[in-house]
């Protein structure tokens, strides 16, 4: 194992979209969305033990969700959770612990990833990360992992690649050639037919000093105030500094700040079992289903004439289902959601108009 390697891993989403099951108090990366005796943090922290050092793993998070991860992370040091007085966005917060490793190890390989997604042929993920972590530190490369399309699915971001450029024996690093945010479904089509899109799955590896460098070049303000406060970190200044940078931090993502203005972006084209577990109907697509189609969580369900739903409930409550196809069903002790599966991108919007007309404890 390369003590050079380090993980960052992002976990200040509230995940509305799983609401109610996922609360701002609460939200899903910190919740065992699987049932398999882990979290989908504690699964993360997991997966990347293997890649670099304990101690190399940073989460980066919300002030309000550090007793969580203390809690569900005990081994995790004070200096290695960093807490974001306000959310501003992933780019802001690659900074703040891209310059925060910079004062430990200006050597360092940096893999960036969600909290929440689920990989299902792990020893696959761990193969592609160590090859792209080893790729990022012999070249000036910001490197992404695109997975294999198996559908023309909407509500994901795609790369596409140039596929006359392979830069690996097994032919499947690619330089990028363009992003796209969730095209409509005809556009979809088109990319998985083309064969030469992937989906972009939010995981950026690179080294610390190429993604300092493109911090420079392509986001000079976020750059300037992160560098002002290079001999803060690590010592009890640094709060304060971190409270007073990311007042002053404009809200922008790593992909629309960095990676789609950078030239030298490249891609590998993985197939490990991925899910962004962005919906409900994602997490329907990876549960095991009975013969009617419904993936069931919750022991005291009962069901008539229904299939095709996922069902959400606690153990401790009967639920009866009667005729419903294509559902999602989720309560908790304050909230009950029924809404179609093709109809669920509406939860964020429902979650707000819940905020606004019910009061924040409902969400």
């Amino acid at each position: 194992m390369d003590k050079n390697n380090y993980c960052i891993i992002m976990a200040g989403g509230v995940g509305s979209r799983f609401w109610p099951m996922s609360r701002s108090s609460h939200p899903k990366q910190f919740i065992d969305v699987l049932g398999t005796g882990e979290t989908l943090l504690q699964q993360t922290v997991r997966r990347f033990k293997p890649v670099c050092p304990p101690e190399n793993i940073f989460i980066v998070t919300n002030e309000m969700y550090r007793d969580l991860i203390k809690e569900q992370i005990p081994e995790m040091e004070d200096r290695q959770i960093l807490c974001e007085p306000a959310r501003r966005n992933t780019a802001p917060a690659i900074a703040f612990a891209a310059y925060k490793i910079a004062t430990e190890n200006e050597n360092a390989n940096l893999v960036v990833a969600p909290s929440d997604h689920v990989i299902l042929k792990e020893d696959e993920f761990t193969k592609d990360i160590n090859m792209v972590l080893k790729a990022a530190s012999e070249n000036d490369w910001l490197m992404t992992l695109g997975i294999r399309p198996s559908r023309p699915d909407t509500g994901y971001g795609y790369i596409q690649f140039a596929d006359d450029q392979p830069f690996d024996d097994e032919k499947r690093i690619h330089k990028v050639k363009t992003f796209t945010e969730k095209p409509k479904l005809e556009l979809a089509r088109t990319f998985l037919e083309s064969g030469d899109f992937l989906w972009n799955s939010g995981i950026f590896v690179w080294s610390l000093k190429s993604i300092l460098k493109a911090f420079e070049e392509f986001l000079p303000d976020i750059d300037a105030l992160f560098r002002e406060g290079m001999d803060k970190f690590n010592t009890p200044e640094e709060k304060d500094f971190i409270a007073n940078t990311f007042s002053r931090c404009k809200s922008i993502s790593i992909d629309y700040g960095v990676m789609e203005n950078a030239s030298n972006v490249y891609v590998i084209a993985s197939d490990f079992g991925w899910s962004d577990l962005g919906t409900w109907g994602s997490l329907y697509d990876i549960r095991s289903k009975n013969d009617d189609g419904n993936a069931i969580i919750g022991k005291n369900v009962l069901t008539y004439d229904t299939k095709n739903c996922i069902v959400n409930t606690s153990n401790n409550k009967v639920v009866v289902l009667q005729g419903l196809d294509d559902y999602v069903v989720v309560e908790n002790d304050t909230a009950l959601l029924v809404i179609k599966k093709q109809e669920e991108q509406q939860i964020r919007q429902i979650v707000n108009d819940v905020k606004i007309e019910k009061g924040e404890e409902y969400v």
